[in-house]
């Protein structure tokens, strides 16, 4: 049930009738329960069965950890690691692990005789596992206590507005609003109804309208595309990810703001970042957090030296390039933001405070570089395999090369929209995006409203799912 069918505005109304019923707080968010299910089933009814496993395994435990002593507490943080990356690694990681031992036995000479197993990848695994786990993480280093109420522990790991595809929520974060009474208030209600509406714009519209038709000519042609080709292509697709996936996370937050409720935002202006550490600030924020806490940390971050860093930083953006798919494809696009930011540690390091990203006037030209890396770095989160990687990248590097594969209104139009894009990223970079909304006179956000409604009402009616649905 994606966000972008007349299935779910159906779903979704029924949703807000439910809640707007005077029943009890504790009704209400058993209801959100109930529907949350309902939404994921949806999909595939039998995987509610693991939203189940991962519910009761990481709030059994966590209790269980409040209250134990030494070896005890370890022992159930693993109960909870096993059982989440069980999962985790069976579904997703079970083909990939088989056919890449397959092929070095095979290097060496010898023959594993495994074959792939039919396995269907659950909606938004990737996700509701690290949001479960870090709880149990939290309870054991004493930052949360066990929460005693299973109810509103069932409803922050599937509530269903971020429950397929984020942000990652922070049990704190959550549970803390569950607690109290969430009252749905005439603004929230328009807050979010607006949200929607532009988080729809940007998937449905900018995305899968405008963008998506040109990545997939170039992406998927069967023949050499030239240089014109591939760079429009990979900036089409660097346009086109960024309104997929900022698409969902905006109607998300919507979503959640008329039900009552907060969700962080997952993406800041991460275009005009400054910088690739600057970048992955502003980039799926809450999975770089989760990153950052439950990983690049506990390997000792920046603690341990100048060299042990740099290898912290390597490995936390290898795993997590391998978060985003079991493919060496994403392995080698985790590396290369890993090489970016070990190579920009160095820099800054031998720059000392000249660095250019300090210098007002360079920031410009340093966000545009750092830009056109990422832009680079895409054609192997995009490519199907390691050939069509080569493919493009070796047209993106051959000015002479004829093009054939896009045309002049394709080019027109990725580019302009690129264009704005970088404006307006950079323009709200140190912005508060709905600080700066509130503060814009009502008739332009009536005028402009009004525009991405009617752009919608004109699109085509072919949908697409969201990108990060395949992780």
């Amino acid at each position: 049930m994606a966000f972008n069918s007349v299935v779910f505005l159906l779903f979704f109304a029924l949703v807000l009738l439910v809640n707007g019923m005077a029943i009890g707080w504790r009704a209400k968010k058993l209801n959100l329960l109930l529907l949350s299910y309902v939404f994921y089933a949806a999909w595939n009814p039998p995987f509610v069965a693991l939203l189940w496993i991962s519910t009761l395994t990481d709030w059994v435990a966590a209790r269980r950890i409040a209250s134990s002593q030494g070896m005890a507490r370890r022992g159930w943080l693993l109960v909870s690691l096993v059982v989440n990356l069980g999962l985790l690694g069976y579904f997703k990681y079970a083909n990939f692990l088989a056919e890449t031992s397959s092929s070095l036995l095979a290097w060496w000479g010898w023959s594993a005789g495994w074959e792939p197993v039919d396995i269907i990848l659950p909606l938004g695994i990737s996700f509701y596992t690290f949001q479960s786990m870090s709880y149990s993480i939290d309870v054991y280093r004493k930052r949360l206590s066990g929460n005693d109420s299973l109810l509103d522990f069932s409803l922050y790991v599937s509530f269903f507005p971020q429950l397929v595809a984020g942000p990652i929520l922070r049990a704190g974060f959550f549970l803390d609003q569950l607690a109290e009474r969430a009252e749905r208030r005439s603004a929230e209600l328009g807050w979010g109804m607006a949200f929607i509406s532009l988080g729809m714009f940007e998937k449905v519209v900018l995305a899968d309208g405008i963008l998506a038709p040109v990545v997939e000519r170039v992406y998927a042609a069967t023949i050499q595309p030239g240089f014109v080709d591939a760079w429009i292509g990979t900036l089409a697709f660097s346009g086109q990810i960024f309104f997929d996936f900022n698409g969902y996370s905006v109607i998300a937050v919507g979503l959640a703001r008329c039900l009552g409720f907060d969700l962080p935002w997952n993406f800041r202006s991460p275009y005009a970042a400054v910088g690739f550490s600057d970048f992955w600030r502003r980039w799926h924020i809450t999975l770089s957090q989760w990153l950052r806490d439950y990983l690049y940390i506990p390997l000792s971050g920046n603690r341990a030296g100048a060299f042990r860093t740099l290898v912290n930083l390597m490995l936390t953006m290898l795993l997590g390039g391998l978060w985003h798919g079991a493919s060496w494809l994403f392995v080698a696009w985790g590396a290369l933001h890993g090489l970016f930011l070990v190579a920009e540690r160095l820099l800054r390091r031998g720059l000392g405070r000249l660095a250019p990203v300090r210098v007002a006037l360079a920031q410009p030209a340093v966000a545009l570089l750092t830009f056109l890396a990422v832009t680079l770095s895409w054609v192997l989160f995009r490519a199907e395999n390691f050939a069509s990687a080569k493919q493009i990248l070796s047209a993106m590097s051959q000015p002479g090369s004829t093009s054939s594969v896009v045309s002049a209104t394709d080019v027109a139009l990725v580019l302009s929209l690129l264009a704005a894009l970088l404006v307006t990223h950079y323009w709200l970079r140190a912005r508060d995006f709905q600080a700066t909304i509130a503060r814009t006179p009502w008739q332009v956000v009536v005028v402009v409203l009004s525009c991405m409604m009617l752009c919608l009402l004109l699109s085509p009616g072919e949908e697409r799912d969201f990108i990060y649905f395949e992780f």
